[in-house]
């Protein structure tokens, strides 16, 4: 479980950012109507914002190299 969470660390930390962002963005933007399906509601903006959070920290995930591999093979 530590190994996966380890390995993970960038999703984790993207979704928390984006959880705090997504409620700012309902605090402060929100919708005035109420008929926007994202940021009508701060649970829907925050878990909208955590996934999308989440989704681009995990984008700069580092893969480890696999031994000496040449690439003019």
């Amino acid at each position: 479980m530590k190994n996966w969470i380890a390995k993970n660390k960038l999703a984790f930390i993207g979704a928390l950012v984006g959880a705090v962002a997504g409620y700012v963005y309902y605090a402060k933007v929100g919708c005035v109507t109420g008929t926007c399906a994202i940021s009508s509601n701060p649970i829907n903006s925050t878990v909208y914002f955590a996934f999308m959070g989440a989704l681009a920290f995990s984008a700069f995930k580092r893969e480890p190299k696999k031994g000496n591999e040449s690439m003019s093979e």
